[in-house]
């Protein structure tokens, strides 16, 4: 058992301090929630007579006492940067505990403070403090979160509002726990199954790169001594060779300003329209995106639907999280043919944006009033069809790569060999 001191308020408004005893911090906090008490300082201290000290109207807090999200923070005040420093697990493993802990009755406050009090990341612990300090001035849970939106989506922000709304917050952040897992999971198979042709591709690539700069210039130099004329391979071969000997740097300069540019024209309405254009057309890569834009739409509007959103609201919402602004935008035309009060399953019958047999479930989920269901099994339904499509596409992607490096290496091989091979007749 740890000792505690506590600075808190009670409901009517009065403070108090004390001393308690609990196993860790959490539990800590929990037997404050239980008292009715909301903590503004909990800190670790020696006990005292080794028991819990009955609260006492608060005196005037020292002057080297702060509260962990005081207006001075640099969480609260905006001047630190995030983002970049926190990772998407972090974020799916603080919704999963926040709703732990709303379910078991912690104010959110306390929740917020125990969580923080857990996190290693000091980042993410001082975006927690500053909705921590955010909630406890009065601002509720979604309006903090979105102050954050690097970390905390539209959809997230809008479902923490309707969780507020509707009274079930705990609810709604076990839902979105599900969903952020989910996301997680299937981002985490993808990056599994394309680590071995992307290492297949970059080892290829570094090999021909080194026979190309270091080992061919010097053996070409010797056959070049020893023959008059050279093969037409071979001086194909010689000529390359060359070209990335004594032009690599320039050549790693048109590369990187190309990427740029590419990355930069992408960054623009019309670069970033025609590129989800043109990934929609590549062949199994286009039916792949697709399925994945269809299961995170059913998904996330099932959830949404479920929570109590309604249905224009809702598909406003997805229409920014399905990852691809073509079909981004067949989605607004979908809310906008819905806000003249038509079905969901009618425009995108007749947009024709998902496959025939989704539409025909979605249009039962309306009739049945399980809308919400059956967009969930449409999500299970796609997520298995993606999940085949990727793992075909990945095991033919491997031993392509793998033909196309051994063509390269192989043409240079018989480069090489064929002088030698006119070397060794003419010896003999």
């Amino acid at each position: 058992m740890a000792a505690f001191r506590y600075q808190a308020m009670q409901g009517s408004g009065a403070g108090v301090q004390g001393i308690l005893e609990a196993e860790d911090r959490r539990a800590a906090l929990r037997q404050l929630s239980e008292r009715g008490l909301f903590p503004s300082l909990l800190e670790p201290c020696g006990p005292e007579g080794g028991r819990i000290v009955a609260p006492r109207k608060s005196a005037p807090v020292a002057s080297g006492a702060a509260t962990p999200a005081s207006p001075a923070t640099p969480a609260a005040s905006g001047g630190i940067r995030f983002g970049s420093g926190v990772r998407r697990r972090e974020v799916t493993a603080f919704s999963r505990e926040l709703s732990a802990l709303l379910e078991a009755g912690i104010p959110i406050p306390q929740a917020l403070e125990g969580i923080a009090a857990e996190e290693s990341n000091p980042a993410f612990r001082e975006v927690i403090d500053s909705i921590s300090h955010e909630v406890k001035t009065g601002v509720s849970l979604s309006v903090a979160m979105g102050k954050f939106p690097k970390l905390f989506s539209s959809l997230y922000v809008s479902m923490v509002q309707v969780g507020e709304e509707a009274g079930a917050l705990p609810k709604v952040m076990n839902d979105l726990a599900d969903l952020l897992e989910h996301d997680d999971e299937v981002r985490s198979e993808v990056t599994s199954a394309i680590a071995y042709p992307l290492f297949v591709l970059g080892f290829g690539i570094v090999t021909v790169m080194i026979l190309l700069t270091v080992v061919l210039p010097k053996l070409f130099a010797m056959l070049e001594e020893m023959l008059d004329t050279l093969p037409l391979p071979t001086l194909i071969l010689l000529r390359v060779s060359g070209l990335f000997s004594h032009y690599w740097w320039l050549i790693g300069l048109g590369v990187a300003a190309a990427v740029a540019g590419l990355r930069a024209y992408r960054k623009t309405p019309n670069g970033a329209r025609a590129w989800d254009q043109f990934v929609l057309r590549i062949p199994a890569i286009g039916t792949m995106i697709r399925s994945s834009a269809l299961s995170r739409f059913a998904r996330t509007l099932g959830i949404l639907v479920k929570s109590g959103v309604s249905l224009l609201p809702a598909l406003k919402i997805v229409e920014s999280t399905v990852g691809n602004r073509v079909i981004a935008s067949q989605i607004a035309q979908v809310a906008e043919e819905t806000r003249g009060g038509d079905s969901l399953a009618g425009p995108l019958r007749k947009l024709g944006i998902f496959p025939r047999n989704a539409v025909q479930m979605i249009a039962a989920g309306e009739e049945s009033g399980q809308l919400d269901e059956m967009l969930s099994k449409v999500a299970q339904i796609e997520e298995r069809h993606l999940r085949a499509k990727t793992k075909t596409v990945i095991s033919l992607l491997a031993p392509i790569l793998i033909l196309i490096v051994g063509g390269v290496v192989g043409f240079m091989v018989i480069a090489i060999l064929l002088p030698i091979f006119r070397m060794s007749r003419g010896i003999h």
